[in-house]
């Protein structure tokens, strides 16, 4: 260990005591009021002038200033409330700009554990700043309430600071106790001293020292002084006031006041989620959440989505107690992802790849060390019982971060969730969970999250990770679990891909199984896309699409081979006998027709069309009731994931699982301009699918990607294409969005090179027009859905999207504009050059290239 410089306190005689202060300390004193801590700040802050240091002085707290006035103190007005990350990054910057040598008082402690609800954050703050103080060779004078604070705080304090002292006051006299001070002794050092003009004297009877502390409670062994932090007791006082109708008496502003506190406590500080938590949620609501928490901390916006929207619903129409599964959910607070980031030295990886320039990539070492963390060991014990309730039931592990599903912030797809078979022993099963847990938290850090979180401002918000843990909704099949039905609800439909269609009916997304494949793109396969003002009006364009754009595997739970995993739907029909198909699929007679004249009659005829579902029972109507009531208390669309399980047509529950403002952005469909162009000017077309806002406007540059040059491409010179495509587009400045037009063959953002260019969605977000163009081959067809992540990523960039069939009657395109037009990608990126037969790049400014797009109408029109 490198030997530390000395300094002084200010006081000769506690300058004896310590064997001196080192250059590196952080003292704190234990107190019972602020004045006892002025006696001792006083001093120091005299000291730092005699010895010239800079005097840094952070004011947070509610108290009055501990500085003297007379002291030349640089003084930072600090507002906790603004949340953990904030305050914590603003003081290291400080301590960064300063340097070296520098001295430090900080308000008392205690103020924070009350702004922040936690002790536990209180910890985590002090094991962060203490060790980042020292090594600048700074002194640090901290204070902290004494028997005030669980041990959460209490021992993570005193296992960094470097000297810990107990502070009394009794009959006129002032004590001091040194409990810690690190790498140095003396025979009296750990005795009671009483101060007594410049020296402190240690107290050699044993009469004083019992009578100073005989009356200092000892919490760690008395039972009557058992600890609570305001977390603790905001929720015993609640749950006191729910069991014994306390509430019914109570006047409305304790009540508020109480009531209040609680929700920014731990459900959000999100002002309008607040407004309608206290419209729709009562008292008993909220002790429900602080009896199903681990940790303290806030249970994020997924989970605030799924509570919320279930309270809406029952306050409209009791009887959606019935018709929804109940929900047994657990919440991992937020606290507990700063904790195990401060615990296990991860904090300052996220502190680096906040930064822009670290271009948001984490490096292997950091990576490893996210997914091997340990946990604290209270918590790890509550994952257990946890665990242990849902027996060996299949789980989720839901990221539910404090931004996510607001207002204004999908962040859909940006963060993990984790399916868990949950099969094993006791300990396979807990080891499984922490893995799940550590891969959500690291995925806070992935390129993707910090990439959105900069796209949209949001890297200077406070951004903390909370989880939901649900039980899979779903049934035993034999070796299977999963849901009969699964989807997404969406109260406002952008696929009007008919006029028949009201937009402000809302639309659904169904699959059979979990619902995986109706949020994520998936390549090989298809949802039900269903208006739900006309339900059985399909989006293909003849009859015989149906079939082949059904979904053909279903997403299950093996519970053999404790995984989750993608079947054929025929397979997993064969070995789950009992499940009332009638409902949801219809026969295709036409094969049953071509087989049996083929002299074949075992063919597996089934379709996953839901026409029975959706033409008969009470299922539409429902889900229309659902997305209308939730919508209107919103103020604005929602978007839902829900299950539902079927006995027969009307005897069937479902599950509300999410609710979020849905992401819609852009104007109202149809455009008013007219976008008439001769056909001899027309360079891209489309009659559907078009998504996005209507809109006309002018387009600064094309990025066309070949289809013929690409369909002949090895892989690797494919994923070679996505890195140059990623590179083309962010080009200009943060500041600068010029509107790019990108189309190329297959499917943007695919996982597969073969079958589209598998870019990830942060190279292309600065596109303002996607198109797929469907010529790679014949098997390549996109899906209308795109899937929920993929297409919450086109509203929420404000992209227009459109798939365009270049054989099929109604669509454009003209090869020989793409192909024949200067190509700028060499001057662009010099080193692009060999790909130059590929990547075609268009000035279309200088060629005067505009966009229609008409959600309404469903075209699209590239023209010049």
């Amino acid at each position: 260990m490198v030997e530390k410089g000395t300094s002084n306190t200010g006081l000769p005689g506690l300058d004896s005591i310590l064997e001196s202060v080192l250059l590196g300390d952080n003292v704190v004193l234990q107190v019972d009021s602020i004045d006892d801590y002025v006696k001792f700040v006083g001093p120091f802050c005299r000291e730092a002038e005699r010895q010239g240091r800079p005097l840094i002085y952070f004011r947070f707290a509610d108290h009055r200033k501990v500085v003297p006035d007379e002291c030349q103190a640089e003084v930072h007005l600090l507002e906790p409330n603004l949340g953990f990350e904030f305050f914590i990054s603003e003081i290291l910057d400080i301590i960064d700009a300063r340097g070296k040598g520098a001295f430090y008082v900080f308000d008392c402690l205690s103020d924070l554990s009350v702004d922040w609800y936690s002790d536990r954050m209180l910890g985590n703050f002090f094991m962060l700043a203490c060790p980042y103080l020292y090594t600048y060779d700074t002194v640090a004078y901290f204070a902290l309430i004494r028997n005030h604070h669980t041990p959460f705080a209490v021992d993570a304090i005193h296992r960094t600071s470097q000297v810990v002292m107990d502070i009394y006051s009794k009959g006129g006299w002032t004590y001091v106790h040194p409990l810690k001070v690190d790498g140095r002794r003396s025979p009296t050092m750990y005795m009671l001293h009483r101060w007594e003009g410049e020296e402190f004297v240690p107290v050699l009877n044993s009469s004083t020292t019992a009578e100073v502390l005989t009356g200092v409670p000892q919490p760690w062994i008395d039972y009557s002084a058992h600890l609570q932090d305001v977390w603790t007791r905001s929720f015993l006082k609640a749950q006191e006031f729910v069991e014994t109708h306390a509430v019914e008496r109570l006047t409305d502003r304790m009540c508020d006041i109480l009531f209040l506190r609680l929700v920014r406590m731990a459900v959000t500080r999100d002002p309008r989620l607040m407004k309608l938590i206290e419209r729709y949620m009562e008292f008993p609501d909220l002790v429900e959440i602080g009896k199903r928490m681990i940790g303290t901390g806030l249970i994020g916006g997924k989970s605030v989505g799924m509570l919320l929207s279930r309270a809406i619903l029952k306050k409209h129409d009791p009887k959606w107690s019935e018709w929804l599964e109940p929900h047994d959910s657990f919440y991992i607070g937020s606290d507990v992802y700063y904790t195990y980031l401060s615990q296990n030295g991860c904090w300052w990886i996220r502190r680096k790849l906040n930064d822009p320039a670290s271009g948001f990539i984490m490096d292997d070492q950091d990576r490893e060390r996210m997914l091997t963390g340990k946990f604290p060991a209270d918590i790890e014990d509550q994952f257990r019982k946890m665990l242990e309730y849902f027996g060996q039931s299949p789980i989720i592990v839901r990221s539910s971060s404090l931004l996510e599903d607001a207002y204004g912030n999908a962040f859909s797809g940006k963060y993990e969730s984790v399916f868990l078979a949950n099969q094993g022993t006791p300990q396979e099963r807990l080891e499984r969970f922490l893995d799940a847990v550590r891969l959500v938290y690291t995925s806070t850090l992935d390129r993707e999250a910090l990439a959105y979180r900069a796209h949209w401002g949001l890297l200077d918000r406070d951004e903390q990770m909370a989880v939901l843990v649900q039980r899979v909704s779903g049934s035993v099949y034999g070796d299977m679990f999963f849901p009969q039905v699964a989807g997404v609800g969406i109260s406002y439909n952008p696929y009007a891909w008919s006029k028949e269609i009201d937009p402000d009916a809302g639309m659904m997304r169904l699959v059979f199984g979990l619902g995986t494949r109706a949020v994520d793109r998936v390549d090989d396969d298809y949802s039900r896309i269903v208006a739900i003002n006309a339900p059985l009006r399909r989006p293909e364009s003849c009859s015989e699409d149906v079939g082949r754009y059904s979904q053909r595997w279903g997403d299950v739970i093996d519970l053999k081979e404790n995984r989750l995993t993608s079947l054929p739907f025929e397979e997993v029909v064969r070995k789950a006998p009992g499940i009332p198909l009638d409902i949801f699929t219809s026969r295709d007679l036409d094969l049953e027709r071509r087989m049996h004249e083929s002299g074949r009659d075992d063919v597996f005829s089934l379709v996953l069309t839901f026409e029975e579902l959706l033409s008969k029972g009470s299922f539409v109507d429902r889900m229309r009731e659902m997305l209308s009531t939730l919508e209107e208390a919103y103020e604005h669309p929602v978007d839902t994931e829900f299950t539902a399980n079927f006995n027969d047509l009307d005897d069937y529950r479902m599950n509300l699982l999410q609710c979020r403002p849905f992401q819609a952005k852009g104007g109202a469909l149809g455009l008013k301009e007219s976008c008439d162009a001769a056909p001899d000017r027309v360079l891209l077309s489309s009659i559907g699918h078009v998504i996005g806002s209507s809109r006309a406007v002018t387009v600064d540059l094309v990025i066309y990607v070949v289809p013929e040059v690409y369909g002949s491409m090895r892989m690797s010179d494919r994923y070679a294409v996505a890195r140059l495509i990623g590179k083309l587009t962010h080009l200009n400045g943060p500041g600068e969005r010029p509107t790019i037009l990108l189309a190329g063959p297959g499917r943007w953002a695919t996982t597969s090179p073969e079958m589209g260019v598998p870019v990830s969605f942060s190279e292309i977000n600065t596109v303002s027009i996607l198109c797929e163009i469907i010529s790679m081959h014949e098997g390549l067809v996109p899906e209308a859905s795109l899937g929920t992540h993929f297409f919450n990523d086109l509203v929420e960039s404000d992209m227009i999207y459109c798939a365009v069939y270049p054989e099929r009657d109604g669509y454009v395109l003209d090869r020989d504009f793409f192909s024949g037009s200067d190509n700028r990608l060499a001057s662009l990126l010099p080193d692009a050059a060999p790909f130059d037969s590929v990547i075609k790049v268009i000035d279309a400014r200088r060629l005067g290239v505009k966009v229609c797009s008409d959600v309404r109408k469903q075209t699209f029109t590239c023209f010049r």
